[in-house]
């Protein structure tokens, strides 16, 4: 079984390292800031459209390309690796989680194998493939 899809949007920047922490009455209280909040929603509804029919169960392989807006006026050309921030380590953090509670897979442990990449793309979206290996 495997799952292929685009999601054509501007991709978020907010990363799951994002996350904040507050002390109320002496304890440390996490928190998510608002553009998390927003990317965890964007990226929730877009996922929630894909979810496949049965859960993965066994090792797999996900590939995942961010492919980020060029801004007009910008040097950047389509298909150009992107080399500034996010971190491909950082960015799928967020998707995976929300992957897991939409019902991809019981955990994203059973990710074996990832493929990240990030370029400036025309057509800016995030594509996912995910394969049992």
């Amino acid at each position: 079984m495997a799952t292929e899809f685009f999601m054509p949007m501007k991709p978020p920047t907010a990363t799951h390292q994002e996350k904040q922490v507050a002390i109320v009455n002496g304890k440390p209280v996490f928190y998510e800031p608002d553009d998390l909040k927003a990317a965890r929603a964007k990226l929730t509804a877009h996922l929630g459209q894909h979810v496949p029919a049965k859960k993965y169960t066994g090792a797999l392989r996900v590939v995942v390309k961010w492919l980020f807006p060029i801004k007009e006026g910008s040097k950047h050309y389509d298909g150009e690796w992107k080399t500034t921030k996010p971190d491909t380590h950082n960015l799928n953090k967020l998707p995976f989680d929300i992957m897991t509670d939409l019902g991809f897979w019981k955990d994203d442990a059973i990710v074996a194998s990832e493929i990240i990449e990030k370029f400036w793309a025309a057509k800016p979206g995030i594509y996912v493939r995910i394969e049992e290996l």
